[in-house]
């Protein structure tokens, strides 16, 4: 009794999907490496590591027994008034290449919460410290998450439209670039002057929902230099962006300027299990810390460390480490690197950008997030044999750090065959 389709439209609701335009979800029912299979056998190249989870490939062997062997020993326990060796482990591991002065970790589920909990600790941070600050700094077209908190300081309104009356107070400031910089900074300290700022929240060098924006590192230096003196916090959300996807182990190792609080999610477990990380200086930490009660921080999840969630991480951090790994995350972005400079004299091109294992075109097409032209690229890039999923009239490449040469080429060709039938339409 196969017939997953069907099966699937019975009582499966699935995200960011109108199902009364696409009711039907391709069955997959096995992963290996760089590839996805479906029912009937086709395998597909996971151009995009399924939303930047499977770094080191699906099902990698490595990854896969740490976590068997961590399912004999303990699978779940309540974090509250336990620890475990393989949150301690993961701790002791983690910190030694956050940037510099992040040492303290907090447990959560996901990138949107790993988001709320940032928010929550900035907040409660000038609260605990007698000033009441609630203004919160975020970029325009930003994306931070699903959920109220992570909602509210996001900027595309494809997501957020319904809700828009129950957010938080943000002050939206425009992505810095070369041109607005000055007129910028002079925007920025003015807010901080005049409003109650508890913090800025920032994608570093990368927004990713945003169609894989890129930003100068020097420009947000700035930005984060003038929020911290002026008493705000900074946040980096590096969800996407961290563990070695830009080419260092976090987008922030470009800055000058660290952050106080980083959110980690995503490729943090390569992609085996849930989990997230909110991680924070020890002066963040110091003004939760008291014998008064009602100043800690209570927020809390039932998989807080899961422990085997916690033996994924740990793994995937040991390969990260790895000669091999880093050896494959240069390769890759020297190939996009070289792939951006032919593919960007097509006429159909509207501009390219490239930074470590992230590449992205624009068409020189106008299209909708969503839209006809989308849904028509993703279904000829799947039909290649090929998950990419295209925003609006971006298509954007993040392959596992562990992908070959063979299959990183037919991800270039297959965009370059959808760049021609473009021309000839």
């Amino acid at each position: 009794m196969k017939n997953y389709t069907e099966r699937d439209k019975k009582h499966l609701w699935h995200p960011l999907t109108q199902h009364g335009l696409n009711p039907d979800h391709l069955p997959l029912v096995s992963a290996r490496g760089s590839y996805l299979y479906d029912d009937r056998g086709k395998a597909y190249i996971d151009g995009i590591s399924s939303w930047y989870t499977c770094m080191y490939g699906h099902c990698n062997p490595e990854i896969t027994s740490r976590v068997k062997q961590q399912l004999d020993q303990l699978d779940q326990v309540v974090f509250s008034g336990f620890t475990h060796p393989p949150a301690i482990e993961l701790s002791e591991k983690l910190v030694e290449i956050l940037p510099e002065g992040i040492n303290k970790i907090f447990f959560s589920d996901n990138g949107s919460t790993s988001v709320d909990v940032a928010i929550k600790m900035a907040l409660q941070y000038h609260f605990n410290r007698g000033e009441k600050r609630n203004k919160i700094v975020a970029l325009e077209n930003a994306f931070h998450g699903d959920t109220f908190g992570a909602m509210s300081v996001s900027g595309l309104s494809v997501y957020n439209g319904p809700f828009e009356d129950f957010l938080l107070e943000i002050e939206r400031i425009p992505v810095p670039d070369d041109l607005n910089m000055d007129a910028l900074e002079m925007r920025f300290k003015q807010i901080l002057e005049d409003q109650d700022v508890a913090a800025f929240i920032f994608e570093p060098l990368v927004q990713g929902a945003a169609a894989m924006h890129m930003y100068p590192a020097a420009h947000l230096d700035v930005l984060m230099e003038l929020a911290r003196s002026h008493g705000a916090l900074t946040i980096a959300d590096e969800v996407m962006t961290g563990f070695g996807k830009t080419g260092r182990n976090f987008a922030s190792d470009y800055l000058k300027e660290g952050p106080d609080i980083i959110c980690l999610s995503k490729s943090l477990t390569a992609g085996v299990a849930p989990m997230a990380l909110t991680c924070c200086s020890q002066n963040v930490f110091g003004a939760f810390y008291d014998k008064e009660v009602s100043k800690g921080f209570f927020h809390g999840h039932t998989y807080s460390a899961n422990p085997l969630a916690c033996a994924a991480a740990l793994a995937g951090m040991d390969l990260l480490a790895t000669e091999t790994i880093q050896d494959s995350i240069q390769r890759i972005a020297e190939r996009h690197l070289q792939f951006e400079a032919e593919v960007k004299k097509h006429p159909m091109v509207k501009s390219t950008r490239s930074l470590g294992v992230i590449f992205a075109l624009d068409l020189d097409i106008e299209t909708e997030r969503y839209g006809n032209l989308r849904d028509r690229l993703y279904r000829f890039f799947m039909d290649q044999g090929v998950f990419l999923r295209p925003l609006g009239n971006t298509i954007y490449l993040l392959p596992p750090f562990t992908i070959a040469e063979q299959e990183l080429t037919l991800l270039y060709a297959s965009i370059l065959n959808c760049l021609e039938m473009l021309s000839h339409e």
